[in-house]
């Protein structure tokens, strides 16, 4: 459970203007710093360190870091529509929030700053003898910082936009968010009971914009129920399509003394879900797999013709889905303070279709994918018997029908009826 605020926060951290604006504002404060300091430095010490070199060392960064940022920049841009084509348009927002890339622009351009701040307060003699000496030994630790981060941007340049690393960045989301989401089945709120339990009476609290839920914060609705004696039933989740108009959550008062209550809150509510134009990945484990699975469904296609992705793909899937399946607390996690909020749970079947259905579907008349997926089906069902059984013995039924229609060769079929065996007859 993460409060709005915070989220909004972490979102606003991931831009790469956030970290180029500190970074900019930290360089000419650190330019600017000699000016204050200047005072305290002896007035004998300029003559022995040689700081007159400073006006030198400032014009070449000053030069260098602007030609290097706009090479860096052509080449984050490069990877962006790398990772868009290659891959999939979903995970370029990954790419986006990659944080050496981040560092390493943020570095240049306040490197920049720095030096051209210095050459101007160096040209208006504000530094001083003593000053020259104190932006010299800044100057020098600059200079370090510049080369540490062009070593690890160089190195990091071989992996950036590429077709694995994106993957990668993918898969590590995608683990994330379910880890997250079995932490908190409800996001601390209370298991969602049967429609039934929710009276006719209930106050429906409607939509007002069309868009994407992206964060609840569970917290706040906790703190509304509590405060006007209601409860809270929502009908949405983190990455469900909402329209306007379209019921959000039912309200029902405890307290009929406070009725008026009820309707007064339907803002404060609406003020908790943070609706926008796409989907994110922080807690939307079903928008991780799609996109894994789109991944796999691209390497498909006749254009890029690469089983070799989807089938690592598949393996991806899953491993992420095997922290689906791992054991879980026997108590539902609920925080006390929002025992008045009802979310409903994820779904094993819905994350199998976000995950399983497209890859079969583009890939059945791939013998080496159809038993790449039907290996993965059976390893879940003996991963978690429970849990995974009986979506693994569904998809899999469904593997052989389209197999059965793409395949043309009786042997292939045959091969792939035999993986399967071992669930299905397991299942009778």
């Amino acid at each position: 459970m993460i409060a709005r605020w915070r989220w909004l926060l972490q979102q606003m951290t991931k831009k790469l203007w956030f970290r180029a604006t500190l970074f900019s504002l930290l360089g000419v404060a650190t330019a600017l710093l000699a000016v204050v300091f200047k005072d305290y430095i002896p007035a004998s010490l300029p003559a022995r360190v040689g700081a007159d070199a400073v006006d030198k060392i400032l014009g070449i960064i000053a030069s260098s870091m602007l030609a290097v940022t706009t090479f860096s920049l052509s080449i984050m841009v490069t990877a962006y529509g790398a990772a868009s084509s290659g891959v999939t348009p979903r995970a370029t927002t990954l790419v986006m929030e990659d944080s050496t890339t981040q560092n390493a622009l943020a570095t240049f351009i306040g490197s920049f700053l720095f030096s051209l701040v210095g050459i101007i307060a160096l040209s208006t003699g504000a530094y001083g003898q003593q000053g020259r000496v104190l932006l010299f030994a800044v100057t020098i630790v600059v200079v370090i910082l510049i080369v540490s981060t062009l070593l690890r941007w160089i190195d990091h340049l071989s992996k950036l936009g590429r077709v694995g690393e994106t993957i990668d960045r993918v898969e590590r989301a995608t683990i994330s968010a379910i880890n997250h989401r079995v932490q908190w089945p409800h996001l601390g709120a209370s298991p969602y009971p049967c429609a039934s339990a929710i009276p006719s009476s209930a106050h429906r609290l409607q939509s007002r914009q069309t868009g994407y839920v992206q964060h609840i914060d569970v917290n706040a609705l906790g703190a509304v129920a509590s405060e006007c004696e209601i409860q809270i039933f929502l009908d949405v989740l983190p990455g469900s399509f909402v329209h306007l108009g379209m019921p959000l959550a039912h309200v029902v008062s405890l307290n009929a003394q406070r009725i008026d209550d009820l309707h007064s809150s339907g803002s404060k509510i609406l003020a908790a879900l943070t609706i926008g134009t796409h989907r994110t990945f922080e807690h939307d484990p079903r928008f991780c797999l799609s996109v894994l699975s789109e991944i796999a469904s691209r390497a498909l296609s006749p254009a890029v013709n690469d089983p070799g992705t989807a089938i690592d793909v598949i393996g991806r899937g899953l491993r992420s889905l095997t922290c689906w399946g791992a054991p879980q607390d026997p108590v539902t996690k609920v925080s006390a303070q929002c025992q008045q909020v009802y979310l409903h749970g994820l779904m094993v079947d819905d994350l199998f279709d976000d995950f399983f259905a497209p890859i079969a579907r583009d890939g059945a008349a791939l013998l080496e994918v159809d038993l790449r997926l039907m290996k993965t089906l059976v390893s879940l069902a003996r991963i978690n018997p429970v849990l995974f059984k009986q979506p693994s013995t569904r998809h899999a039924r469904l593997l052989l029908k389209r197999a059965d229609q793409a395949l043309t060769l009786k042997e292939d079929q045959a091969l792939l009826s035999t993986a399967a065996d071992h669930l299905l007859h397991e299942h009778r």
